[in-house]
């Protein structure tokens, strides 16, 4: 007998000695008293062996044939060895004619020891990470396409950053797609007001970080070889260290922050009846200094960790794209299309062969510098092969024969059964 049956065994005694009611045994052993009655009276009859459940060592009606128990671990020891559970089920019931339950294949193979071939990382245990201390210090960033407009024009990415210590959102913009000029601008506009930040965090997008397949080796690290993208040359430039988040959930703060401006900003925007990018831009100039109003909160600790650029700070020089040429003979540099005289200089009278930096500006005007002195430049005439192929095709467009279309008499419109 369990211990709960030995409890009513007692309680039924001391009703039988006219100690206790039958009220309060019902009471006691927690039963109605209809069941303590019926308890009672089995008691009185049977002896202790009534106060057992009934289907005490009887077969369950629905147990599995051992046999086809035996069946099943022997194929999957051997016919269906490698098969997940839920696969092997399935070829249970349609190959081998045993209807068993996913659950019911798994209680056995786990009686036989045998384990699922599919291996599940463990979870991790996750905490919530206290918020940085200082304004400043952190910044989350990253880019939310989304459907602004809901249906009033184009789809666009909306690029910002919020602030880790404070919920403040310095920065918010709208455009088309979500690159490398969006985060730059970004970087310049926060500087220029707030300041330089300590570390940025971002996921692993190719606009900071190379892939994988074009990081050196280390062989090549060693001899000098570095390949950065333009945000990685600028975050170095700026000495702002680069944290890239390994998932969705660990910048947490500003996947948040979309989450609620695809609320409320998405209203804004269609109170306004906001019909294009521009128009979305200027609703969320307004929106900005409100939403930093209501969901900033304070900073453990007071004062700002935003480093104020040095006073011959030149922006243009800085929130740029930066590329390596080497200058031709004839004192050009190449971009694109696109070709640069370099004039002669106080210091040079020519540059051929020179390594100079080649800067395309947020305006998409181009500046060559060398060793960090700004170089005149003016536009040079194309090649011959660029001039040809410029002048070619207008030409063959006017030459060629405008193509006319058959009339409905025209054999080939007649329809001929071979």
């Amino acid at each position: 007998m369990n211990q709960k049956e030995q409890t009513r065994l007692k309680v039924l005694n001391e009703v039988n000695r006219r100690t206790v009611g039958i009220k309060q045994a019902a009471t006691i052993m927690k039963v109605s008293v209809r069941h303590a009655k019926r308890l009672l009276a089995g008691y009185r009859s049977k002896g202790a062996t009534a106060l057992a459940h009934g289907n005490r060592g009887r077969q369950p009606y629905n147990k599995i044939d051992p046999c086809i128990r035996e069946r099943v671990v022997e194929l999957a020891k051997f016919k269906y060895i490698g098969f997940n559970q839920q696969h092997f089920s399935e070829k249970l019931q349609e190959q081998e004619g045993i209807p068993l339950s996913r659950s019911t294949v798994r209680r056995m193979l786990i009686e036989q020891n045998i384990a699922s071939p599919r291996h599940r990382r463990v979870p991790r245990h996750r905490s919530r990470r206290e918020r940085y201390p200082q304004s400043g210090m952190l910044l989350q960033t990253d880019g939310s396409p989304h459907d602004w407009l809901e249906g009033r024009g184009p789809k666009f990415c909306l690029i910002g950053a919020i602030d880790d210590a404070t919920n403040e959102v310095p920065y918010a913009y709208f455009q088309s797609q979500e690159d490398s000029a969006g985060y730059i601008r970004m970087l310049r506009e926060i500087t220029l007001t707030h300041g330089i930040p300590l570390a940025l965090y971002h996921d692993q997008h190719s606009i900071f970080e190379m892939n994988k397949g074009e990081i050196p080796t280390l062989e090549e690290q060693l001899a000098g070889k570095r390949l950065r993208t333009q945000m990685g040359r600028l975050l170095d430039e700026l000495g702002i260290n680069s944290i890239s988040a390994k998932s969705p959930q660990a910048k947490g703060r500003v996947e948040r922050l979309w989450n609620t401006f695809q609320d409320r900003l998405v209203s804004e925007l269609r109170l306004a009846k906001a019909c294009s990018i521009h128009e979305a831009n200027q609703v969320l100039s307004q929106f900005l200094p409100d939403y930093n109003r209501r969901f900033m909160v304070q900073a453990k600790e007071p004062g700002s960790a935003y480093r104020q650029p040095e006073a011959d700070f030149k922006e243009e020089e800085v929130f740029c794209y930066k590329y390596d040429r080497t200058v031709g003979i004839d004192n050009v540099v190449r971009y694109g299309h696109q070709r640069l005289q370099i004039l002669p200089t106080p210091q040079r009278h020519s540059y051929a062969r020179c390594k100079v930096s080649l800067h395309l500006r947020l305006d998409n005007s181009l500046a060559v510098y060398y060793e960090g002195r700004l170089l005149p430049t003016r536009s040079a005439p194309l090649e011959a092969p660029a001039l040809r192929k410029q002048s070619k095709t207008p030409a063959l467009v006017d030459c060629q024969q405008q193509p006319t279309k058959p009339q409905s008499s025209h054999p080939w419109k007649q329809w001929v059964y071979r």
